[in-house]
């Protein structure tokens, strides 16, 4: 009975023993928890911002924050621009507008040596903030990675990597930071993108015909702020209290300097002018000879269909806050798409296709009235595009028309 005793004893020994241990750890890994919570007085946060890279998705710049605590070992930066492309349901949710991004953690050497491979400048903004406002906003971008917390739905003009900066400030620093008015002059959404962007280029025509007349309002002073650069000059000339928020600038990387080169073929302008001055010689041919190319017309329609057919998809079924009240869809029809087939046909008899011909010419009207009275600013690149429609439009018009007399 004592040996049995005894060892019950040691049995509940060494249970308290693993206890004890067990408490100490946890006691261990809660200190440093806490402490990991926290940042010295000697820390720094900042604000970086990082110039334009040759893909369209680098195009605009990018911005972050990077957080320095030389007493704790800390230099990382907290970006806000991180997506995947693995997703096998990443294009289709890209299209809806269903896009998510998340906010990474990554060291700050590892974060500049990309930005320095890809050519890119990048500029740091330190941030006259006082201990409390430090700990506070570090312990926001903590809780913020958190993987419940990391994701949030991407927005490109309100809730993408720059806009980030401006809302994770305002929720940390409060009613005492003011973001100051003091842009020299406010742009439309459209013309902020095209600051980026080369007007002879296909990203560029893309996007205007893509974003809808929703975009060609003009922006307010924290609407700018969807472009990084406009982070930069607003945080410079903002206040927290009666002091600038920015204490220190300085650039962290000099790209070196671009041979900067366009081959003319390669752009739009060189193609859209390419296929206006064919469709004029067919359809002068067409003319003359009393003919009609129906390749030429199916594919004419077809193109301007299924482009229809996008835009409207943009505007109706998706979440895009931007692809809406697009009125390209004017001249890019979408039911052309139908009629294609209709005109590919040999001997075409729809006594209904002059009054649809008109129809289009009116649209085509309709498109310039808006353009001039800044209802929707259109791509310039779009004119030939017009003029070639209207003069194909006319010509088929006509040819219908008189079909439909010697019948």
């Amino acid at each position: 009975m004592r040996q049995l005793s005894a060892t019950n004893n040691l049995s509940h020994y060494n249970m308290w023993l693993k206890n004890q241990i067990f408490l100490f750890f946890f006691s261990i890994s809660i200190f440093c928890g806490a402490q990991q919570s926290q940042i010295s007085p000697n820390a720094q946060i900042s604000v970086l911002t990082c110039g334009a890279g040759d893909d369209l998705y680098t195009t605009f710049g990018h911005s972050a924050f990077r957080v320095q605590d030389p007493v704790q070992g800390i230099d990382v930066v907290y970006n806000y621009g991180t997506f995947d492309f693995n997703p096998p349901m990443f294009y289709v949710d890209f299209a809806k507008g269903n896009l998510f991004y998340s906010l990474s953690k990554q060291e700050t050497p590892y974060f500049l040596y990309a930005y320095e491979l890809e050519n890119r400048w990048v500029k740091e903004q330190q941030l006259d903030l006082d201990l409390a406002q430090k700990n506070k906003l570090y312990k926001f971008l903590e809780i913020n990675h958190l993987p419940e917390n990391r994701d949030y739905k991407y927005d490109f003009f309100y809730n993408n990597c720059a806009t980030k900066i401006g809302d994770v400030l305002e929720e940390t620093l409060g009613t005492k930071l003011h973001f100051e008015d003091q842009l020299e002059e406010k742009y439309t959404f459209r013309e902020l993108l095209h600051q980026k962007l080369t007007l002879n280029s296909w990203s560029n025509f893309g996007i205007d015909l893509a974003l809808g007349s929703v975009i060609d309002q003009t922006a307010s002073n924290k609407e700018h702020m969807f472009l990084p650069d406009y982070v930069m000059k607003q945080l410079g000339n903002s206040t927290l209290g009666r002091s600038k928020l920015v204490s220190k600038e300085r650039t962290i990387i000099n790209p070196k300097e671009r041979k900067a080169g366009t081959n003319f073929i390669t752009t739009p302008l060189f193609w859209i002018l390419s296929l206006l001055l064919l469709v004029i010689i067919i359809t002068y041919l067409n003319y003359k000879n009393k003919v009609r190319s129906r390749v030429l017309d199916f594919g004419l329609f077809i193109i301007t269909g299924l482009a229809g057919i996008l835009l409207l998809f943009l505007w109706f079924f998706t979440d895009h806050t931007a692809t809406v009240y697009n009125f390209n869809i004017l001249w890019v029809f979408p039911l052309n798409t139908i009629v294609a087939f209709i005109l590919f046909k040999k001997n075409t008899e729809a006594s209904w296709l002059p009054k649809y011909l008109i129809l289009l010419l009116a649209m085509l009207v309709l498109t310039v009235i808006l353009w001039i009275f800044n209802i929707q600013s259109f791509s310039p690149l779009i004119a030939p595009l017009l003029i070639m429609l209207g003069i194909r439009y006319l010509f088929l018009w006509n040819y219908f028309q008189q079909s439909t007399r010697l019948k």
